[in-house]
């Protein structure tokens, strides 16, 4: 098993350690990148009482993003299926 490695993030005004696979790492410090821009664009957008009102914006759009995105290999794969299915009946066709 891989050994985790402590890191230190900052999420709005808080930093947090944590443990993470070293593989991870760059995707980890992306997301979190992602999440302070957001958080930045949200608060010249909005009008909020602190940040936890950011932050509960953030993990809203974030949420509803990957949502989205858990949605497309579905379309992919239906869509996927019937075009094997038509080049197999083009096949039978162009043999017979």
């Amino acid at each position: 098993m891989e050994e985790l490695i402590p890191i230190n993030v900052v999420i709005g005004d808080r930093t947090y350690r944590i443990r993470i696979a070293p593989a991870d790492e760059e995707v980890v410090r992306k997301t979190i990148k992602l999440i302070n821009d957001k958080i930045i664009e949200f608060k010249t957008q909005f009008a909020g009482k602190d940040m936890q009102d950011y932050v509960a914006m953030v993990v809203l759009w974030y949420a509803t993003q990957q949502k989205a995105a858990g949605d497309q290999p579905l379309l992919s794969s239906e869509a996927d299926k019937q075009l094997q299915s038509m080049e197999k009946l083009l096949d039978r066709i162009l043999q017979g």
